[in-house]
């Protein structure tokens, strides 16, 4: 597959299905959280695509970028498709999404990830916790968002994110 075979574009809700089959590879070995599809649906304009053109536009990666503070966005449920690992589809999702936050005014960009070689050749280090203040930290509070709830470290979420390495990347 040439690197010009690969489309990264905004997602669209006929991409769920894909996305869906993406976070059920990896969420029963912890690498994703599991979401409902319904959830998915919600932010689908949050989540990019890697296409391959090749292959009448298949979906062979995602990701997505969610706001959750004036200064601070998640890079979430960054995916690419077994086969297609280690070709530099996740780094151009990765680079997409940045640019996004770039776009939206954020100046910090958080993940939680296993992944943490992969990150941290894009710029993340490793925190050991929440980077906000703490009166920041009562406003997230108040999310349902579990995504939130896994970045401040709540005693609900723990079990999905034993393992996990917090990074943040200031752009």
């Amino acid at each position: 597959m040439a690197e010009t075979d690969v489309v990264i574009r905004p997602a669209r809700t006929s991409d769920i299905r894909a996305i869906r089959t993406l976070v059920d590879a990896y969420a029963p070995e912890g690498r994703l959280l599991s979401k409902a599809t319904v959830t998915l649906y919600e932010d689908v304009q949050e989540f990019i695509v890697a296409v391959d053109v090749s292959q009448d536009d298949t979906v062979i990666g995602c990701g997505a970028i969610h706001v959750m503070w004036e200064d601070l966005a998640e890079v979430r449920t960054v995916a690419v498709l077994p086969e297609f690992r280690g070709l530099g589809v996740g780094s151009r999702l990765l680079s997409v999404l940045l640019d996004r936050a770039r776009d939206l005014g954020v100046r910090r960009v958080f993940c939680l990830t296993f992944e943490t070689d992969f990150f941290g050749r894009h710029g993340f280090e490793e925190i050991a916790e929440a980077p906000v203040d703490p009166g920041v930290y009562e406003q997230l509070l108040q999310s349902f968002d579990e995504g939130v709830a896994e970045f401040l470290g709540l005693e609900r979420v723990k079990p999905n994110t034993l393992g996990n390495q917090r990074m943040l990347r200031v752009l």
